[in-house]
């Protein structure tokens, strides 16, 4: 793939309504990814499609997972909703098949789509949770193969190369993000808490994740946490209804964006990007002005003690941001961009968030997806906004920090 995955046809030309790029889609893995890309001996070991009394689901190691319906529920009514497993024979095509997603994003106005993965999981923690590392590697790098030169390649200029890293092994993962990039990969997916997952924090004084990030930093890699990529579900309380934990669910990308606002990456690594995905924006302008109030009244008293709020052990060797010289704003939009599906509230302030850190999602497949009318959801959410702004929302901000240039249809 060239620059920006674009390779033939007539490159995007059209005014700020006509499209939309999702920064935030998914896809469901064709049962082939795995057993067509490593060796026979590999097949029964390696991620496969086998039929149980669940129906179809995938096996690997001792895990057996099927297709939530959840996953696929584009082009159902929302009263059809449920996680029941779903076999392929009953998904949208547009769910596992590039050529059929590209039409259905034709039909929604979505010139370019990045995707997530769904049996891997958000950033490949299934890997990470493998006994084998050795095979978990040959995944790893199947699954980043799948996605450049099929995924993405089948329909040049339309989706955005996403991969997925070896979490257990910093140095791997860089050489495997150096191997992604020159294929043409524009982001990889990471924890949003890599805590939970049983690894180190980004906080961590041996620099567990410096290999990583300096990577992603100078190979122009955009490090993408999706909600969810800690493995956890936020609970307001052990007996709080579904559907309040589900609205809480914000939260996380909260902290995964005051936990960098306050890491000293941005500090040593000044060209590193991270978005957060699917955690919405509208919570975004209260923790930035927030976070300016705790560095103006509260950072000389933080640097005087060596525990917190939390009795958690402190020392002169955490790493955290130079609170003294910490620009909360301006390191925000030097690094940080948010995305949104279906809401208004961040828009309204994009005083504070800034109009060139917000892209918009679809979800699809999701049960959160705006399809089939995408375009249609989002110029109604941006309408008040000046038309260089609408365009920067509708696709101009994620064609620029993804380096992506989509490949328009001769006509839609």
């Amino acid at each position: 793939m060239g620059d920006g995955g674009a390779g033939g046809g007539a490159v995007a030309s059209g005014g700020a309504g006509d499209w939309l790029v999702s920064v935030d889609d998914h896809v469901i893995e064709p049962p082939h990814v795995w057993t067509d890309r490593l060796p026979a001996r590999y097949h029964d070991v390696c991620p496969h499609m086998v039929i149980t009394d669940q129906g179809e689901v995938w096996r690997y190691e001792d895990k057996e997972v099927p297709t939530s319906g959840l996953s696929v529920a584009a082009g159902k009514r929302k009263e059809e909703f449920s996680p029941d497993p779903v076999p392929f024979a009953e998904m949208r095509p547009g769910a596992y098949d590039p050529v059929a997603r590209v039409a259905d994003m034709d039909r929604a106005g979505i010139l370019a789509s990045l995707c997530f993965p769904s049996f891997p999981r958000f950033c490949g923690q299934v890997f990470w949770e493998a006994e084998d590392k050795d095979l978990a590697m040959l995944c790893v790098r199947a699954y980043n193969d799948w996605m450049i030169d099929e995924w993405c390649g089948t329909t040049p200029g339309r989706m955005i190369p996403l991969v997925i890293i070896p979490l257990w092994d910093p140095a791997a993962a860089a050489a495997e993000m150096e191997r992604s990039a020159a294929k043409g990969a524009r982001g990889i997916a990471f924890s949003e808490n890599p805590e939970p997952l049983g690894l180190p924090t980004i906080h961590d004084p041996d620099r567990y994740w410096d290999p990583v990030m300096r990577t992603a930093e100078e190979a122009g890699l955009v490090v993408c946490m999706h909600v969810g990529s800690s493995s956890t579900m936020p609970a307001i309380s052990r007996d709080a209804p579904a559907l309040a934990n589900l609205t809480f669910g914000a939260v996380r990308a909260a902290g995964t964006m005051l936990s960098w606002l306050f890491s000293d990456y941005f500090e040593r690594m000044p060209g590193l990007k991270i978005a957060l995905s699917e955690g919405n924006i509208g919570w975004m302008p209260y923790f930035i002005e927030r976070a300016e109030q705790v560095v103006d009244r509260q950072r000389h008293w933080v640097a005087r003690t060596t525990t917190n709020f939390y009795n958690v052990e402190s020392t002169t060797t955490q790493v955290q941001a130079d609170l003294d010289h910490l620009d909360v704003r301006q390191r925000f939009r030097d690094h940080i961009f948010g995305c949104f599906i279906d809401e208004t509230a961040g828009l309204r302030c994009l005083d504070i968030i800034g109009e060139d850190n917000v892209m918009v999602e679809t979800d699809y497949p999701h049960t959160d997806t705006t399809w089939p009318d995408c375009i249609g959801v989002a110029k109604k959410l941006v309408q008040g906004l000046a038309p260089e702004v609408q365009r920067k929302i509708l696709r101009g901000n994620a064609e620029r920090l993804f380096r992506f240039t989509p490949v328009e249809p001769a006509a839609r």
